[in-house]
């Protein structure tokens, strides 16, 4: 009876040491970090996206959202959607989660709770489909021309994986010899966002005189996002407010060309949209304003912004994307819309993703004025030619979600 008794209470010991998951007692818990700001339906649409794709290949495990923001109408727009969802700030629920996943998004954006749960907790992290290649971004720290600040790469070294979102991303966390046993290509989350609002959609289509599939999506940006503009706190910057001014008709006279000429030579309508709120104003100064009268007949400009949800669903319905935004084509390619991308040097090299997925040829530099010639022409091509852009499209996001499904599996083994 003593050696039973023994051997319970050894048992009884091991178990105890051994977490409740791996013992079956519970199923995995994932907090996930992200939802950086509510002020750009890119940046959220990367949590809907990365809940999405945790639901279809790894549905036994329960989700934490541990966000930034989640304010202006998200919080309720991720609950309509996944209503089991538990959305907390509260390191007390934090703490209980066996794997932290930092989401996809610019850099290691939280990289400050990443340390902590690092040092603190002492749990395992992974990081999914981030950007880490400073292109032409002067704000990144730049160690030993790797791309990586110091701090960083330490926390990079030592995660379970990293999912780099573009292939430059992924040379340059080669090249800084981080340590993490996996590092490859990982899809942005937002290929994967399906929230939607179908209901706003179709007023607001109805109202612009938009019918589905008989309309492309058009989105400007200037070269630095103006937010003080629209954040409180954000202080004017002269000199970004300056490259702006100096490159604004620069990297809109292509997309002017392409809206008068899908309008003269195609049935189809254009919708000016915005990915950030503060688009509205560029779209209809650089893009609406100067066209002719007979086009703007057919063209629509959306002068409120929106929130995720509504935005797909529009997008959804339309014959593609076009413009100098990168999550808006990202969210179309990953519904099967196709989607043709501008960008230029001060964006970080996300854009570079369409080379990795296939999309090559619908990428756009505009600082590159050989690329340049081929915009209009590429963009008439995909609204001439549906057929053949949604077939190139479907093997695009074919692609993204075969490595969606592989990532996960990765996931599943170190969780």
């Amino acid at each position: 009876m003593q050696r039973r008794h023994f051997l319970h209470t050894a048992l009884a010991t091991v178990f105890a040491t051994i977490p409740a998951v791996a013992q079956g007692k519970r199923p995995p818990k994932i907090v996930l970090r992200s939802s950086w700001q509510t002020v750009n339906i890119g940046d959220i649409a990367h949590t809907p996206g990365v809940l999405a794709i945790l639901e279809k290949f790894f549905p036994e495990a329960e989700v934490i959202l541990w966000p930034s923001s989640v304010a202006d109408g998200v919080e309720e727009m991720l609950l309509r959607r996944f209503p089991k969802l538990v959305i907390t700030k509260d390191r007390k629920i934090i703490d209980t989660c066996d794997f932290l996943l930092h989401g996809s998004g610019p850099y290691l954006t939280a990289h400050r709770d990443v340390a902590i749960w690092k040092d603190e907790v002492k749990k395992p992290y992974g990081v999914y489909g981030i950007t880490m290649a400073p292109a032409g971004d002067p704000g990144m720290k730049i160690m030993n021309n790797s791309g990586l600040d110091e701090r960083t790469k330490a926390l990079l070294d030592t995660a379970a994986f990293v999912f780099l979102r573009d292939p430059k991303s992924l040379q340059v966390v080669k090249d800084a010899g981080v340590k993490s046993p996996i590092i490859e290509f990982g899809p942005d989350g937002a290929f994967a966002c399906d929230v939607r609002d179908d209901a706003k959609a179709l007023a607001f289509m109805e109202a612009q005189g938009l019918k589905e599939g008989k309309f492309l999506c058009c989105i400007p940006n200037l070269r630095n996002a103006p937010y003080w503009r629209i954040k409180r706190g954000t202080r004017f910057n002269p000199a970004k407010h300056e490259q702006n001014e100096k490159m604004k008709e620069h990297d809109h006279v292509l997309l002017r060309e392409a809206i008068v000429r899908i309008i003269k030579e195609t049935d189809l309508n254009v919708l000016i949209c915005p990915e950030d709120s503060t688009q509205m104003q560029e779209g209809k100064e650089l893009l609406f304003d100067p066209l002719p009268d007979d086009v703007k007949e057919r063209v629509a400009w959306r002068d409120k912004f929106w929130l995720t949800d509504e935005a797909l669903s529009v997008y959804v319905r339309s014959a593609g994307y076009f413009g100098s935004e990168m999550h808006t084509p990202i969210m179309c390619v990953g519904n099967g819309i196709p989607a043709i991308v501008c960008r230029f040097v001060e964006q970080t090299t996300k854009g570079f993703m369409w080379e990795q997925i296939g999309l090559g040829d619908w990428l756009f530099d505009l600082d590159n004025e050989e690329n340049r010639s081929r915009l209009v022409p590429t963009v008439l091509a995909m609204a001439k030619d549906p057929a053949s852009a949604k077939a190139k499209t479907a093997k695009a996001r074919d692609y993204v979600v075969q490595r969606q499904k592989e990532t996960v599996a990765i996931l599943k083994k170190r969780v």
